[in-house]
């Protein structure tokens, strides 16, 4: 204790000592540097706070927490919705679509070509607009404005709960819920532009408009892609306004029969028409046998849906895809966020449901066409789609380029197609009898515990709240599914919805087309289980784009969250394969269009219908028209003029003239025959099915 108070008592001797120096030496410096003496002090000064902040303890920086992604997510909403708008606005119209090069319209006019059949444009699932007629007092001021398709979507931004209101129909009849009529905006306008600046059937228009196109010998057929194809006739008479429609137009320009132009899920709802015309009332139009060989030349069928597509299953099963799911890897939690109370995707799910045109979507022809636990018609393909080039084929008949049919896809990992959901990547890839059987048995609700959680959550938001936690464990347990196995899942899962929606459409391969059930409406969209109509001088085109990888199954897993309202499965982002393989961020991919793989597109005419079937009796011509997909170069090209893309497509200028060459008189021969890029011809032949 007392060596302190020395060292104390000398520290502060010697300080007195410096302090005296100090002022001792202050005393004799010129008078002029006294004025500086502050200075040096507030120095001194400064120099002790900074020691005393530089002592204290750092902060530690913060955790992440769902809050600070909600917040990162808005704002990077918000950048982008001002930058597009800017864009919009500000920049020239060329960088937002197509650019005003000469298209085929042009160079085809200087070519002496005019128009000659009436053309008709059947729209999609989705691209139609949809307007309200009558709604609920949140759509106040919305009577005849666009809720979908065509405008600016300022509306799902003001009130989307109340648009997602408007935009579902009743649960149990597909039909519109009550107070609500929401009905599709009819023309050209209808579905020309799915948002500004966002082409859908716009240029096609535009260019058949420089060939002598209006409205006389143009017609959109528009529909609520929302309903089932029969109850679009039976609330809307949408089918038997076709009928007038076309035969109108047949008897106005000159008795020239029309070409039909539908697009996507167009295609089977076409299919559909081409079935219901002829069928005797009160269930078909009452056209008789010959009104499709009196009235139709071609049916120039864009990105067919004939065998379904894989998203549709994972839209009904999680209401995601792909790119859903890698936005809810970026920011997990953000749009199932109690404290937000945003629930994005069970909302999405409660709407989509209520669409019976989904359930059209599903795939058709089980395993038979889409393969089973460890065979598939795509085995052996390539995924390292950037290896593959954009060289244009001769127009010649028959035309298949070998050389690329070879170079295909290649694949490393061996991708089992054939199971459409797997829980987990074991399940994906291992052999068939190492893994539990996914037994249609089991898929059976029987006990009043599958009300548990009804009963724990208040109302049901999903069928998923209806099942139990254990019931929700059952269905993944390590399984996979075929697209049999997958049917009777779906209507474990939703019950409700495959009874209402299967009540107008069927899936599966038709042993006996003459069987008198085969009759009803419910399998006349499907090419497997109807006959085309008698009409041997009809063509019928599938025209595709190829060499985008296209979602062809899943890898799921349980959601980590299992509170109430919340769906249990989700596509697990986590998953890859190794580097080219067909396997990324838990989706297998093949090739396609980016919405529909080859197989869909193109089965029906390489080999369903190609030549006289049992499908194709009378012996109607089919032509395959493939458009190997090449990306914009620049900006200044838009959205591409050689896209492949599924929607982009509708820009490409070589399938654009391909139809206007039609519709000016030329036959599927003339415009050079099959033109084929893909493994279509080989995914055919390994497709065991009876002709």
């Amino acid at each position: 204790m007392a060596s302190v108070l020395r060292f104390r008592k000398l520290c502060y001797v010697e300080s007195a000592v410096k302090c005296t120096s100090v002022g001792y030496e202050s005393f004799e410096i010129d008078e002029k540097l006294d004025e500086k003496e502050e200075d040096v002090l507030s120095a001194n000064h400064f120099a002790l706070e900074i020691n005393k902040k530089r002592k204290q303890p750092k902060r530690q920086p913060k955790e992440w927490r769902c809050l600070d992604s909600c917040c990162w997510i808005i704002g990077y909403l918000c950048t982008t919705w001002w930058l597009l708008l800017f864009c919009y606005h500000c920049l020239p119209v060329t960088l937002l679509r197509v650019p005003e090069l000469p298209g085929p319209g042009v160079r085809l006019k200087r070519e002496g070509l005019t128009a000659l059949h009436p053309v008709v444009l059947v729209p999609g699932i989705v691209t139609g607009g949809l307007e309200l007629w009558e709604g609920r007092p949140c759509a106040d001021g919305l009577f005849r404005k666009r809720l979908w398709g065509g405008g600016s979507f300022t509306q799902i931004f003001k009130r989307p709960l109340c648009l997602l209101e408007h935009l579902s129909l009743h649960y149990e009849t597909g039909l519109d819920p009550q107070g609500i009529r929401v009905r599709a905006v009819p023309g050209l306008v209808g579905a020309d532009y799915f948002a500004p600046g966002y082409f859908v059937w716009a240029v096609l228009i535009e260019n058949l408009a420089k060939i002598g196109y209006e409205g006389k010998n143009l017609h959109m057929a528009a529909y609520d892609w929302r309903l089932s194809f029969q109850n679009t006739e039976i609330r809307d008479h949408a089918l038997t306004r076709l009928k007038s429609k076309i035969e109108l137009m047949y008897i106005s320009n000159g008795y020239k029969k029309v070409v039909a132009v539908p697009h996507s899920m167009g295609v089977i709802y076409f299919l559909h028409f081409l079935k219901w015309v002829e069928t005797p009332p009160p269930m078909g139009g009452g056209g008789g046998p010959g009104w499709c060989a009196k009235h139709i030349k071609a049916v120039m069928n864009i990105g067919p849906a004939f065998l379904g597509v894989p998203k549709a299953v994972s839209n009904l099963f999680s209401a995601e895809g792909k790119d859903v799911s890698y936005i809810r890897a970026m920011a997990p939690g953000v749009f199932d966020s109690e404290i937000l109370g945003l629930q994005t995707f069970e909302r999405v799910m409660r709407m989509a449901r209520t669409w019976d045109s989904i359930v059209s979507l599903l795939p058709k022809g089980g395993e038979v066409i889409w393969g089973n636990m460890d065979r598939s018609p795509e085995e052996g393909h390539v995924c390292d789609f950037s290896k593959k080039s954009h060289s244009k084929t001769s127009l010649t008949t028959n035309n298949i380029n070998n050389s690329d049919v070879k170079r295909g896809f290649l694949v490393k990992d061996l991708a089992n197609y054939g199971r459409i959901i797997s829980f987990g990547k074991p399940a994906s890839v291992l052999h068939s009898s190492k893994l539990p059987t996914a037994d249609s048995k089991e898929f059976s609700r029987t006990s009043t515990s599958e009300n548990f959680n009804n009963f724990s959550c208040g109302e049901a938001w999903t069928e998923y709240d209806e099942m139990s936690r254990q019931s929700i464990q059952n269905v993944a347990a390590d399984k996979a599914y075929t697209t049999t196995t997958l049917l009777d899942l779906l209507r474990f899962v939703a019950p409700k919805m495959m009874r209402r929606a299967e009540a107008h459409f069927s899936h599966g391969i038709a042993e006996n087309l003459d069987d008198p059930k085969y009759n009803h409406y419910k399998y006349w969209s499907n090419p497997l289980e109807t006959k085309l109509s008698d009409a041997p001088d009809m063509e019928i085109y599938c025209m595709y784009g190829v060499g985008i990888p296209t979602e062809r199954s899943y890898v799921y897993k349980l959601s980590p969250n299992s509170r109430c309202k919340s769906i249990p499965y989700q596509i697990d982002n986590s998953v890859h394969g190794e580097d080219g393989s067909c396997l990324k961020g838990g989706v297998y991919f093949a090739d396609g269009d980016e919405s529909v793989p080859v197989l869909s597109a193109g089965f029906m005419c390489a080999k369903g219908w190609r030549g006289r079937t049992r499908f194709n009796p009378s012996g109607i011509a089919t032509y395959i028209r493939e458009y190997r997909h090449k990306p914009p170069t620049s900006l200044m090209e838009g959205r591409g003029i050689e896209s492949g893309s599924h929607v982009d497509i509708m820009g490409n200028f070589a399938l654009i003239e391909d139809i206007m060459r039609v519709a000016a008189g030329a036959t599927g021969d003339e415009i050079g025959g099959d033109q084929i890029h893909s493994d279509i011809i080989k995914m055919s032949e390994r497709i065991n099915l009876g002709l």
